[in-house]
Order: structure tokens, then C-alpha cells, then sequence
């Protein structure tokens, strides 16, 4: 879904017009807090973004969305854009920034790229969303075991770390692979670095 949040209604109307002629679901709203009373941020696929808003700019919004880890897509427009910031919004994330009066083609290939991301952003959430559960089945043995073999270590040297027989090793190794669907020691590795990364960034 397409949303464009603009105080002026003929762009609005215009914007959404636009949109719905290529088969885009759009949604318009005046400011950036009658689009967050409607409770539709969570399907919000590409923002249209005025940077100039009335209350709370959308320039300032799209910070707010970055710091707070959101992956919405945003695509800003404003009259007038001056260098300063449009580097702010591309440090922030943005898909593009582009100057009034927009381009139609400038801008549908600049939404049709942010909702190509956030659809990637929406896999990548499941997939790390089904990794997560994944990883929950295994027991505190299997935990350390599915770390250990992760980081390199031999059947023996994961036995001496643990103190457990070699044969426990492969036991509780091989259960590991199975519950993470793990189809090589390569893909248990990948996953082991991916929940790293997810645990690191819950954490910033």
C-alpha cells in the first residue's frame, strides 16, 4: 500500500489518482499525525512524504521512523529542497528525494523501488521471524552445541569444552541440524550468524 501524507489537497488527490491509474492500493492524509491516528503504519508498503508539514515535518517523521529501526519505505518531496537536506534524508533512509512538481515517471519509479524494499524487508522479517522460533525448540545443551559448531569447533574440542562424550556430540549436533533445517554445516553457520546480528540489534 501507497501512502501520501501532503497538507495540500489538489496534490493529495492528484498523488492518489496517480497511483490508483497503475494499480497501487493508496491511502492520503493531511499531516503526519492524522496518518498515525489511523493506526496504518504497519501496512504502509512506501511513504509519499511532504518534507514541509504542518506540526511534525515530514522530514522530521522520517528521522523519527529511522531511529526507532522502522524499514518503511519513504519517498520525500517538498518545492523546495536544498542540499543540506536531502543528504538528512538520505542518511535517514530514504528511497529518493525529489522536487516538486514531481515527474509522475520520477516518481512511480522511485515508489515502485521503495515498495520493492519493503517487500524484502517483509521476507527477510518472516524468515528471520521463523529462524527465531526455530532456534527457541532447542534445549540449553543443543543451544551451546548449535554455537560451538558454529564458531568452528571440532566434535572433540565441543565434547572438552561441554564435558560430554564425542557421541553426545554428534547426538545433540545432529538433533541441532534437524530442528534449524539446517541443510549443511555452511547453512548452520549463516543462521547462527543471522540471530547474532538480530540479537545485536534488539540491543542498540
Amino acid at each position: 500500500m501507497v501512502v501520501v501524507i501532503d497538507d495540500d489537497e489538489s496534490v493529495r488527490e492528484a498523488l492518489r489518482g496517480l497511483f490508483q491509474s497503475v494499480g497501487l492500493v493508496t491511502e492520503i492524509y493531511g499531516s503526519v499525525q492524522a496518518f498515525l491516528d489511523s493506526g496504518r503504519l504497519e501496512r504502509a508498503g512506501c511513504i509519499v512524504l511532504d518534507i514541509r508539514l504542518p506540526g511534525r515535518s515530514g522530514l522530521e517523521f522520517q528521522e523519527a521512523l529511522a531511529r526507532n529501526g522502522s524499514t518503511h519505505s519513504v519517498v520525500l518531496i517538498s518545492g523546495h529542497v536544498d542540499v543540506q537536506m536531502a543528504v538528512r534524508a538520505m542518511k535517514a533512509g530514504a528511497v529518493d528525494v525529489l522536487t516538486k512538481p514531481v515527474r509522475e515517471q520520477d516518481l512511480l519509479e522511485a515508489v515502485n523501488r521503495g515498495l520493492a524494499q519493503d517487500q524484502q524487508r517483509r521476507a527477510q522479517t518472516r524468515h528471520d521471524q521463523a529462524l527465531r522460533s526455530r532456534y527457541a525448540t532447542l534445549s540449553d545443551r543443543e543451544r551451546q552445541v548449535f554455537t560451538l559448531v558454529a564458531a568452528g569447533l571440532l566434535n572433540k574440542q565441543i565434547a572438552e569444552r561441554a564435558a560430554i562424550t564425542e557421541a553426545t556430540v554428534k547426538l545433540h549436533r545432529s538433533q541441532v541440524m534437524k530442528k534449524m533445517e539446517a541443510e549443511s554445516l555452511p547453512d548452520l553457520v549463516r543462521m547462527a550468524d543471522r540471530l547474532a546480528r538480530d540479537e545485536a540489534g534488539s540491543h542498540l
